[in-house]
């Protein structure tokens, strides 16, 4: 069950053409910047901070906590709900594979979720697979999908409230309350060494980084308790 994405955030985002239609929003703990936060969308946006008039720029400022309407001209691409991720034997080389990469932590995790398979066929991310990977004919069981995380780390990945920005040094950011005071840390570079065939994908990261700055993250309880996911 995810946590309450909502509960504790300092940032807001609103809908500029909505008076008070909330789009989501964050908890800075303090490693996310203005740059972060107009960089993280495939599309141009224009954010504004409501109180003070300041318009987000492309600087490595702290982003203030505040309430931020959003000017967009498009819609950003679909955000996914994902389920914490479960291996079944069919995974073991991809378990065994990252292990034997990354050398660290104990737990696997697919960067796009498995569960999704059907949609990373549909938008052809196997395009983003550079290795030799034959597992999977779609390529989603690549290594270059996926990273060693502590358990508890990889649910908290699942839920899209901890992810990692591979355009700002593979920066750590948690987007909930940071318990184990992981904000701000960067990722250990074993995973991302270019002279690995199967180093980690920078596209992927950076779509997982989007997802969780998607700006649709209220609180997913309900929409979870009423959704195919529910059990």
């Amino acid at each position: 069950m995810a946590s309450n994405r909502s509960h504790f955030r300092n940032v807001h985002f609103y809908d500029s053409t909505k008076a008070g239609d909330a789009l989501g929003g964050l908890i800075q703990n303090g490693s996310v910047t203005e740059s972060r936060i107009i960089l993280v969308t495939e599309t141009p946006i224009r954010v504004q901070e409501r109180a003070s008039g300041h318009i987000v720029s492309m600087s490595d400022n702290s982003l203030q906590p505040g309430a931020y309407d959003i000017y967009c001209d498009s819609d950003d691409e679909e955000w996914i709900k994902r389920i914490i991720s479960n291996f079944s034997g069919r995974e073991d080389t991809f378990r065994d594979g990252i292990r034997n990469r990354d050398g660290r932590c104990v737990i696997s995790a697919h960067i796009f979720p498995l569960e999704k398979e059907n949609l990373w066929i549909e938008w052809n991310y196997r395009k983003w697979i550079t290795d030799k990977d034959t597992v999977r004919v779609s390529k989603i069981n690549s290594l270059q999908n996926g990273f060693l995380l502590r358990e508890h780390v990889h649910s908290l990945f699942d839920q899209y409230l901890v992810s990692v920005n591979p355009d700002d040094n593979y920066k750590i950011v948690v987007f909930d309350v940071d318990l184990d005071g992981m904000d701000g840390w960067t990722l250990d570079p074993v995973c991302c060494d270019e002279a690995d065939p199967h180093f980690m994908s920078d596209k992927l990261l950076r779509w997982h980084f989007r997802q969780s700055n998607n700006f649709v993250g209220k609180d997913m309880r309900k929409e979870i308790r009423e959704g195919p996911c529910a059990k």
